[in-house]
């Protein structure tokens, strides 16, 4: 598919600088199939899900990635952005004996090169620079303490709000907050999956109300979400890896709306991604429950085998993004929509407003009924 194909045109104010002061009434553009797209609040989204729907959830933790210190010994200045965790623990040596360091990928930047061996202070968290990763030519770097304290309560101590580049402002500490969402719960992302970030107790609790159940998946959004596609032609992009998690009680959660005839409902991108990821191919519209990672590129001609309905922020311009929502909605529809909110002067991207997207009929593979 061809990148010009998810192209639009947006004006620079466009973009959400801040987060809507009350969550609950910003703007909701709804596209029902069949009918004209409606223009809504996020508080009336109750209404205009289906009793007996599954809404899913993505209850990943934004780490506050952002770690600006000095380099041990010259007192330059550097920065560096976690990226993610592996499984290795290395050992450090130091002046004060031999300490666990954890692994981390990373980037950085200082005046001068970084150069393996050198060590990064952050208050009482160092980063010992390792070298570069082969798989994927990110740094890699050892986190410790020589405190003793766990390196994870550090890094929430000193480090800053991964914000988008698109928001042109240094983090605030009120942002530490607004840029989680109510279900955070599991450390690892490095940006908010953002359709949550709508949500709030009271809308929660007025869409349970309607009959309705909700379950949760875990996918660490990692920063390929923000890399710009660099090829002409999507067929060709080297999808970014994302970890994620879909347990035995979301699986049995979508077993059982699909035994009473509810939709499931992604909220977000990301969520989409997972339970696709993690669709049963012997019984559409099921999930099987894995701990994984995925690297699905969901563009139009894909067939959902398990989403019935998209609730998700508006994107950028020639991202896998809105192509993962033009193959859901329909090209012509969503780019037409998103063109309609650019007009109605809609706020976009991390902070903005949101959408619920009925799907294009043909992007659903057939729904089969299976016994459990």
């Amino acid at each position: 598919m061809k990148l010009d194909t998810f192209s639009f045109e947006l004006p620079q104010e466009r973009i959400a600088q801040e987060p809507a002061t009350d969550p609950l009434a910003a703007k909701l553009l709804h596209l029902p199939w069949g009918l004209p797209v409606a223009h809504r609040i996020v508080k009336e989204l109750a209404e205009l899900i289906a009793p007996g729907s599954l809404l899913i959830f993505n209850d990943t933790r934004v780490i506050p990635a952002r770690l600006v210190g000095t380099k041990e010994g010259s007192g330059g200045k550097v920065e560096i952005f976690l990226v993610k965790r592996t499984d290795r623990i290395t050992t450090v040596e130091t002046s004060s004996g031999k300490l666990a360091g954890e692994v981390w990928r990373a980037l950085g930047k200082a005046s001068k090169p970084l150069r393996a061996g050198a060590d990064f202070v952050f208050g009482d968290l160092t980063a010992r620079m390792l070298g570069r990763s082969d798989e994927d030519g990110l740094l890699e770097v050892a986190l410790f303490t020589r405190s003793h304290k766990p390196v994870s309560e550090a890094v929430f101590e000193v480090g800053q709000v991964p914000l988008p580049p698109y928001i042109k402002r240094l983090p605030t500490d009120a942002d530490a907050s607004r840029y989680q969402t109510m279900f955070a719960r599991v450390d690892g992302a490095v940006a908010a999956p953002t359709a949550g970030l709508h949500f709030t107790p009271q809308l929660l609790e007025a869409i349970t109300a309607r009959g309705c159940e909700v379950a949760s998946i875990t996918l660490h959004v990692g920063l390929g979400t923000f890399a710009p596609v660099m090829v002409n032609d999507l067929d060709y992009h080297p999808m970014h890896e994302e970890h994620f998690t879909v347990a035995q009680a979301c699986a049995d959660a979508v077993a059982s709306a699909r035994e009473r005839g509810g939709r499931v409902v992604a909220v977000g991108t990301t969520v989409a991604r997972a339970l696709e990821a993690s669709a049963d191919h012997e019984a559409f519209g099921h999930v099987i429950a894995q701990s994984s990672s995925t690297r699905i590129l969901i563009q139009p001609g894909y067939e959902f085998r398990v989403v019935d309905q998209l609730f998700t922020n508006f994107h950028l311009p020639k991202s896998t993004l809105l192509a993962l929502v033009c193959a859901f909605g329909g090209i012509d529809r969503v780019m037409n929509a998103y063109r309609m909110a650019v007009a109605g002067e809609y706020r976009f991207f991390s902070y903005g407003d949101a959408m619920l997207i009925d799907p294009d009929p043909l992007s659903l593979a057939p729904r089969l009924s299976v016994e459990t």
